[in-house]
């Protein structure tokens, strides 16, 4: 999401906007994707860092017998999620995501979605998400490629991006999370045909977002950005140095 000082971030991203749709859609996609990774219905499930909250109705849309819980630090977004998705099923906790206030064993799948590169003491977030997971669940973390959006970047050099604390490679995610979780699989989040071609004759979609503000973009831009889809993005473990995104997908030992 932006800001009046900042423009279009990519943080915060929410629906229904079209200059943040873009955003908004390839956070999404890997929401959609879920199915295909979680070999069972759940019952409890957790995202841990929920911010807009759209992320918690969409799986209690995917799993319609599943309990669907929030947590998020931040007390605006607990009490916009509550107001705008919080049901019988869907619920909104406000907690530190490094000490989760939430009981042992808990859930069977758990998500921490563009949420890794923000805390910065990520062992203390995925021994939480362990501590709350029962034996076996599936555990899913996304995080923004540092290979790719920020290029030249070492590992633990400070990033630009003053939302993130660290960024990370393929190797150095699934190596961190191996610490603590059963690594299943590593994939990358890459554009599909659509917007890998208008980036042949353009050069990067998510730069020219970046490089002003949406009032100032070119229509064919604005355009673009406003009919993005979650079908112009895949999830695949090829080319996982050149993809948008990084998903580790593992288990509570």
């Amino acid at each position: 999401m932006g800001t009046p000082e900042l423009g279009i971030t990519g943080e915060r991203t929410v629906p229904g906007i079209p200059a943040e749709n873009y955003w908004f859609r390839r956070h999404e996609a890997v929401y959609a994707a879920l199915p295909h990774h979680v070999p069972r219905p759940p019952r409890q499930v957790l995202d841990a860092g929920s911010g807009e909250g759209y992320g918690v109705a969409a799986m209690a849309r995917l799993w319609d017998a599943a309990e669907v819980v929030g947590v998020d630090y931040d007390a605006a977004a607990v009490e916009h999620a509550r107001g705008t998705y919080g049901s019988s099923r869907c619920s909104f906790v406000r907690g530190p995501l490094t000490s989760i206030p939430l009981q042992d064993n808990g859930f069977d799948v758990l998500l921490s979605l563009q949420v890794i590169e923000h805390i910065w003491t990520p062992r203390e977030l995925l021994g939480e998400l362990a501590r709350v997971g029962r034996p076996g669940a599936t555990v899913v973390i996304s995080t923004p490629n540092r290979l790719t959006f920020s290029p030249g970047l070492g590992r633990r050099e400070r990033p630009a991006n003053l939302f993130h604390t660290r960024e990370y490679d393929a190797m150095e995610l699934a190596g961190l999370v191996g610490e603590t979780l059963e690594v299943d699989s590593v994939l990358g989040l890459h554009h599909g045909p659509r917007l890998t071609a208008w980036e042949a004759a353009h050069g990067s979609l998510p730069a020219a977002q970046l490089a002003g503000p949406p009032e100032g973009w070119e229509p064919a831009l604005a355009d673009l950005v406003a009919g993005v889809d979650v079908a112009d993005f895949t999830l695949s473990g090829e080319a996982l140095d050149a993809s948008l995104d990084l998903v580790v997908v593992g288990h509570v030992r």
